[in-house]
């Protein structure tokens, strides 16, 4: 049965960050131009009470050493009951870990994503994490395929000196996106939420831009499409 959550009232929402607004991404016309996402860093956590909630504020880049951190609080503070989420991305392997230490830690928590604020990249995992999930009208879950090559000029400048090292290069970025696709099936599957959000959405956009006509690097799913794959899963 879904948990009946309400939504925390937009006046507190305010006092946690400036919102996103300002019209369309005409390269991501699903997004607005600006989304709320925090630009620490590394992802700072904050512990506070709202609207009679116990609340953990994760807000920034997934960053290398999360885990110890999270871990930190999450055996410390028993009392949590939410996790809310502002953050641009990071590392995705520490975003699927730091998913399932929450749900480890903290098997019955709700993770939200609040109004004007935005989730992307390896904070998805992380909110996926929660048992409970809640992406509220105005929130943005934000999502584009995983990539080990990001920065294609210097991949370029490889290929051009020495080809025995960029063949080698290829195969190593083929090997670790296989294995990294491969957790994400397993993470999808024990945390029970459609294995098909990836097929369908995740890995059909891009998070590089190509040559092409279609620039866009990121996807900012609607409500109903949380819904259908089981993103969200509490009212």
């Amino acid at each position: 049965m879904a948990r009946r959550i309400f939504l925390i009232p937009v006046i507190v929402l305010a006092l946690c960050g400036a919102t996103g607004k300002g019209g369309k991404d005409p390269k991501n016309p699903t997004c607005p131009s600006k989304l709320n996402w925090s630009p620490y860093p590394a992802m700072r956590f904050t512990v506070t009470d709202v609207g009679g909630e116990h609340v953990l504020l994760a807000e920034g880049v997934v960053d290398n050493g999360l885990l110890p951190r999270l871990s930190q609080i999450l055996k410390k503070d028993k009392g949590i009951t939410e996790i809310w989420l502002r953050s641009p991305g990071g590392v995705a392997v520490v975003g699927n870990e730091a998913g399932r230490m929450i749900r480890k830690y903290s098997p019955d928590i709700l993770t939200r994503i609040p109004k004007d604020w935005a989730c992307a990249s390896a904070c998805n995992f992380m909110f996926m994490g929660g048992k409970y999930r809640v992406v509220e009208p105005g929130g943005h879950f934000v999502v584009h395929m995983f990539t080990h090559i990001a920065d294609r000029e210097a991949i370029k400048e490889d290929m051009r000196t020495d080809a025995d090292d960029a063949v080698n290069m290829i195969g190593e970025i083929e090997q670790d996106s296989a294995m990294l696709a491969s957790e994400d099936n397993d993470f999808l599957i024990r945390m029970g939420i459609s294995r098909k959000l990836l097929t369908d959405v995740m890995y059909r956009q891009r998070s590089v831009a190509g040559a092409g006509k279609d620039q866009s690097t990121r996807r900012c799913m609607t409500n109903v499409e949380n819904v259908k794959y089981n993103v969200t899963n509490a009212q």
